[in-house]
């Protein structure tokens, strides 16, 4: 079947009008394809159980009939149009084979060959669509109009759209930035996970870049504009996606190039089988038959067959133990990948900030529980996520938080607030602490160490005076070391970490995860051309990953696996399977799964070539009765459909596991 190519819109400039975005998610039964394919699906099974009861003709021929009609018009005038072009392709053989199997009677089986060719079709349609969803979904992380300030200090309310490189953006706590662009004034925190994927809120102050579609904090920016909306990150990212989507993979060209000389061969032959008797004299009936013989016998349902139950056996597998493989081709690219490229935040790790370290100075009298204690009171009013990963260690400490007063939080620098009479300050260390004082100085020794390991560190004082520092770090999973040895073991490599975290925060990861080649600080473009570096030196790259910055990089990849739990729409669909447990250990083992089912079709195809192959050279031979034609094309059909579906029993995914 032809591959579909995503048709998204071009990214909005400021002389144009804004597109009209479609529904996010579109409906299956909305798609034309869809909805054929169950009308001849639901025709073929109305008309099978009359047929194989025994019921006269007149009750399951029109099903049947319908059923061709149904699931068979569009693959033939696809294949007439193709003709048109002068050229040939599978869909078009398989229609005249199904009418030449109808005209000598074998109508069950035509029926079943367009059915099969309907569904395929509609699941790929169905996926290119929702992949196309979520790419034109991401257009609307960038809020539809920004405050733009004039010359004379006025504010106006203009849409994004028409936003020019150079404007002046006034920001608000809580609002989404419009562009791509630069603090000229003010502090706040930004949330960027969409763009970078970092779990933190990057601090922002005067000559910091910030993007469109991030979420401020509780600070109030003034934004320079530096790129127009059609070269923001995120329309980069559409774009990326969507170019990515309509590639195709040289296994797939090479399929059609294989394909038209197939259908021109098949073609060539059966007129060869109906005309080279008639002209030496023979009947037209028998030549006839044995023509329509030929193509029954030579018909490659046991082909599809052979391919599909091992692929469709390991998604059905797969999707019993938590992994949604999307598609037979999806299952089949995965097995084929010989290197692994990991995001962090959210993948190979919890994606959640916690406290991993508590540090009490010497001298400050405090025990680190009641460090902690006091600094997660003071942070509990607080929105931040770092203290969120303060106020959720005391309490599964144990601990009780006093309840705080005279609260007030500064963007950039941290909280203070009255803990039990006492004036606790929780923030940046190079905010908190004065050069000059010893104990900030000790402090401050404490804070780098944690910081050269990968830690964010928060300073905490107690009445003026450093009293200890805590670390916070994203926390990585239990199974990633286990993860990264079992795809070490499958693909010969140690996968790559892909990340746009810090390098400190990410090299400390890497250790923790037995992961050696590290490349930190990407944003979603530069994840995207790491993946194609390495498909360009020949690799074929399983990347994994969760979030709107992967896309691209889940786009571009041979094959993509997105982490279910917390995972973006758009990472979701980009994806070629999601982890729907979010188990990481799931990675390697579906990798597997889909080897040993590539290996059922190798076993699939031969067994299927040698059934072929006799049977019509016993039809080109020898006079071979039609039910025996019939008799051994679809008991080699049946053959090679239960080898395909050893991979249901559970041993399969045990074994997977190992």
């Amino acid at each position: 079947m032809p591959s579909a190519v995503l048709d998204l819109p071009p990214p909005t400039t400021g002389a144009r009008p804004a597109p009209v975005l479609p529904r996010r998610r579109t409906r299956a039964f909305a798609l034309p394809e869809v909805r054929w394919a169950a009308a001849a699906t639901g025709l073929f099974l109305l008309a099978l159980p009359l047929h194989l009861a025994g019921a006269p003709a007149w009750a399951w021929g029109p099903p049947y009939a319908l059923a061709y009609l149904a699931g068979g018009w569009e693959p033939a005038v696809a294949g007439l149009q193709a003709l048109r072009e002068k050229t040939l392709d599978v869909d078009l053989l398989m229609i005249v084979a199904a009418l030449g199997a109808a005209a000598v009677g074998q109508v069950m089986d035509g029926a079943l060959l367009v059915v099969i060719f309907a569904a395929s079709g509609a699941l790929e349609a169905l996926a290119t669509t929702r992949t196309a969803d979520s790419v034109r979904g991401l257009l609307d992380l960038a809020p539809p109009t920004a405050t733009r300030l004039l010359d004379d200090g006025t504010e106006e309310t203009v849409p994004t759209r028409d936003l020019a490189v150079g404007d002046t953006l006034l920001v608000r706590p809580g609002e989404r930035i419009g562009a791509d662009g630069r603090v000229l004034d003010g502090t706040s925190d930004v949330d960027q996970a969409t763009i970078t994927g970092e779990p933190l809120p990057a601090a922002k102050r005067s000559g910091d870049e910030v993007f469109a579609g991030t979420l401020n904090g509780t600070g109030a920016l003034r934004i320079k504009v530096e790129r127009d909306a059609s070269d923001s990150v995120i329309a980069r990212i559409v774009a990326m996606v969507g170019e990515a989507s309509g590639t195709k993979a040289p296994t797939q060209l090479f399929i059609e190039k294989i394909e038209q000389r197939y259908s021109i061969g098949m073609v060539i032959a059966t007129l060869a089988v109906l005309g080279v008797p008639l002209a030496a004299g023979a009947a037209f009936t028998d030549s006839l038959l044995r023509a329509m013989t030929f193509m029954i016998v030579a018909s490659p349902c046991a082909v599809v067959l052979a391919t599909m139950p091992p692929l469709l056996s390991a998604i059905a597998n797969a999707g019993r133990h938590g992994v949604l493989v999307k598609s037979a081709v999806a299952m089949e690219r995965i097995g084929r990948t010989d290197t692994v490229a990991l995001d962090k935040t959210g993948t190979l790790t919890e994606g959640a900030p916690r406290v991993t370290a508590v540090r009490p100075l010497p001298g400050s009298g405090l025990t680190g529980d009641r460090l902690l204690a006091l600094a997660a009171a003071a942070e509990h009013p607080s929105e931040h996520p770092l203290a969120r990963a303060a106020v959720g260690a005391a309490r599964a400490r144990g601990l009780v938080l006093t309840p705080a007063a005279d609260f007030a939080a500064t963007p950039g620098s941290g909280v203070t607030a009255t803990v039990g009479g006492r004036r606790v300050g929780v923030g940046s260390p190079a905010r908190l602490l004065d050069p000059a004082d010893p104990a900030a100085r000790r402090a401050a020794a404490v804070a780098a160490e944690l910081e050269e390991a990968g830690h964010t560190v928060v300073a905490v004082e107690i009445d003026g005076r450093p009293a200890g520092v805590l670390g916070i770090a994203d926390r990585v999973r239990p199974d990633a070391a286990a993860t990264v040895a079992a795809l070490t073991r499958l693909t010969g490599r140690t996968p790559v970490l892909l990340t746009g975290d810090n390098p400190r925060a990410a090299a400390r990861l890497a250790a923790e995860a037995g992961i050696t080649e590290v490349r930190a600080g990407l944003l979603p473009q530069d994840k995207a051309a790491a993946v194609r570096e390495q498909e360009r030196a020949g690799r074929a790259v399983l990347m994994v990953g969760d979030g709107v910055n992967d896309a691209p990089a889940l786009a571009a990849a041979h094959a993509g696996v997105a982490m279910g739990r917390a995972g973006s729409d758009l990472a979701l669909e980009t994806a070629d399977a999601v982890v729907v447990r979010d188990e990481l250990t799931a990675v390697p083992a579906v990798v597997a799964l889909s080897r040993r089912a590539r290996r059922l079709v190798v076993q699939n195809l031969v067994l299927a070539a040698v059934f072929i192959s006799a049977l019509v050279v016993s039809d080109l031979v020898t006079t071979l009765p039609l039910p025996l034609g019939v008799l051994g094309h679809e008991g080699s059909t049946v053959l090679v459909g239960l080898n395909g579906l050893r991979l249901l029993r559970e041993s399969a995914w045990t074994r997977a596991c190992t």
